[in-house]
C-alpha cells in the first residue's frame, strides 16, 4: 500500500512539473513577440516607413523638368492611299482569251499588249467586209457608166428624162452604199485590232482576273487593274475645327506621312484636294494629298497616318503617360521643394508625337512625374531622379532609423529537473 501510493506521488508530481513548464514557456515566447512588435523605448508600434514608427520610406519616382517652348499644331487622320490613276482594263469585243502576255504587278507602258483575244472569227469579219466594199465599187463604176451612156441620149431627146434621172439617182444610192461598206471594213479592222488587250496607260499592272481559254464578254468581264503609283494619292477627312485650323493657314500647311510600322515617311506631301462642303453622313471634310512614291513604299489601298501642321503655339510638352483624366478634367503630379507629391490641374491642346500638348497649368521648371503615378498619392513623400536614370541608392544611417530590426529576444530554456520526494 505504502508503494503504491509513492508511485502514485512521484507520477502525479511529474505531470504537474511538465505543464508547469510549457505554460512558462509559452509565456515567455509571447512575451518575445510583443517585445518585438513594441518599442520599448518609445512605446509606440512600428510604422511602415521604418522601426519605431519613423516616417516612411520616400518612393523614387522619374521627373522631367518642362520648359515652354514652340510646339508645332499637328492634326492627324487616318488615311488611305490610292493610284493618282486607277484604270480598269476590259476586253472591247467578245471572244476566247488565248495568252496573258504580262506578269502580275509589273510595271507596263502605255499600249503594251496584256491579253490576246482569238483573232480568227474577226480575221472573217474583216474579209466578208472587204468582199462587200468590192462590190458596191462594182456597182458603182456600172451606175455611172450607164448614166454617162444615158446624158448624150437624153440630149437629143432620144429618151424621156425619167430614164436619165434613174441612172444619176442610182449613182447616188451606190455611193452611199460604198460609204457604208468602207465604214464596215474599217470597224472590222477595229475589232480585229482589239483582239490585242493593251495597256491604256503607263503604270502597275494587278492580278489578271480571267486566266487564259475564258470566254469574255466585250465590256463586262474586267481583265485587270493598272495603276500610276508614283505620285500617290491619300485620302483623308478632317473635323470642322481642324478643318478650321487648316483655313487658316492660309496654304502654308505642311503633310507628312506616317508609315504602318510608325516610321516616318522620307517625302513631304501637298494637299492637291479639298472638299468645298461636309460629308454629311460623317461630319467631316474630304481632302486629297499628294506624295511621290518612287520606291513603291506606299500601295494602293494602304492605310497611313497623316499628320497636317497648320502652324505652330507655345505649349509644354508632357508624355501622355504622365496626364491623367478624371471628371474634374486632366491633372499631372509635380515635386513640390519639399519633395512632395502634388495634383496640379492643365489644360492641354491636342498632340505633338507621343506627347500632350499642355497650355496652361505648368510653369518653366516644374517636375513633372512621370511613373509610379498609381502608387502616389498628393502629400507622398518622393525621391525624384531625372527619367532614363537609375533612382540614387539611398545613404547610410544609423542604427536607430537605419531600417533594421532589433533582433527578438529569444526564450530562456528550461532545465527540467525531477522532482525529489521523500520515500
Amino acid at each position: 500500500m505504502n508503494s503504491a501510493k509513492i508511485l502514485f506521488l512521484r507520477l502525479h508530481g511529474a505531470r504537474n512539473f511538465d505543464m508547469a513548464r510549457l505554460a512558462c514557456i509559452t509565456v515567455v515566447a509571447l512575451l518575445a513577440v510583443a517585445c518585438s512588435k513594441e518599442d520599448p523605448a518609445a512605446g509606440k508600434k512600428a510604422g511602415p516607413g521604418g522601426p519605431g514608427g519613423g516616417p516612411p520610406m520616400a518612393m523614387p519616382v522619374s521627373v522631367i523638368e518642362v520648359k515652354p517652348q514652340r510646339v508645332p499644331l499637328i492634326v492627324e487622320a487616318v488615311g488611305q492611299a490610292e493610284g493618282s490613276k486607277e484604270v480598269e482594263v476590259r476586253a472591247r469585243v467578245s471572244g476566247i482569251l488565248t495568252h496573258q502576255l504580262y506578269k502580275e504587278g509589273d510595271k507596263v507602258k502605255a499600249g503594251a499588249t496584256l491579253f490576246t483575244i482569238d483573232r480568227a472569227p474577226f480575221e472573217i469579219a474583216l474579209s466578208q467586209t472587204a468582199a462587200a466594199l468590192a462590190q458596191e465599187k462594182a456597182n458603182i463604176e456600172r451606175a455611172q457608166r450607164e448614166a454617162t451612156r444615158l446624158k448624150p441620149l437624153v440630149e437629143q431627146r432620144a429618151i424621156s428624162q425619167k430614164e436619165y434621172d434613174d441612172a444619176t439617182s442610182a449613182v447616188a444610192t451606190n455611193q452611199a452604199q460604198l460609204a457604208a461598206a468602207e465604214a464596215k471594213v474599217r470597224e472590222a479592222n477595229l475589232n480585229l485590232s482589239y483582239t490585242n488587250v493593251t495597256a491604256p496607260i503607263s503604270g502597275v499592272t494587278g492580278r489578271a482576273q480571267r486566266s487564259e481559254g475564258s470566254l469574255v464578254a466585250a465590256g463586262t468581264d474586267l481583265l485587270t487593274t493598272i495603276n500610276i503609283t508614283d505620285p500617290i494619292w491619300v485620302r483623308f477627312s478632317l473635323s470642322e475645327a481642324e478643318t478650321l485650323q487648316l483655313r487658316r493657314a492660309n496654304g502654308n500647311a505642311t503633310v507628312k506621312l506616317l508609315l504602318p510600322d510608325g516610321t516616318p515617311y522620307d517625302a513631304p506631301g501637298k494637299l492637291n484636294f479639298a472638299a468645298s462642303s461636309m460629308d454629311l453622313k460623317t461630319g467631316t471634310v474630304p481632302l486629297r494629298a499628294e506624295f511621290p512614291n518612287i520606291r513603291l513604299l506606299i500601295l494602293p489601298g494602304q492605310f497611313v497616318r497623316v499628320q497636317v501642321t497648320t502652324g505652330a503655339r507655345e505649349g509644354v510638352l508632357v508624355p501622355q503617360a504622365a496626364v491623367a483624366q478624371s471628371e474634374q478634367g486632366k491633372a499631372v503630379f509635380v515635386v513640390s521643394a519639399d519633395n512632395k507629391a502634388a495634383p496640379r490641374p492643365v489644360e492641354t491642346d491636342g498632340w505633338s508625337g507621343a506627347d500632350w500638348v499642355v497650355t496652361k497649368g505648368l510653369a518653366a521648371g516644374d517636375k513633372v512625374i512621370v511613373d509610379n503615378l498609381l502608387k502616389l498619392r498628393p502629400g507622398a513623400t518622393v525621391a525624384p531622379h531625372p527619367a532614363g536614370q537609375a533612382p540614387a541608392a539611398p545613404g547610410p544611417t544609423d542604427a536607430g532609423a537605419s531600417g533594421k530590426s532589433s533582433p527578438a529576444p529569444v526564450a530562456p530554456t528550461a532545465k527540467s529537473t525531477p522532482p525529489t520526494t521523500k520515500q
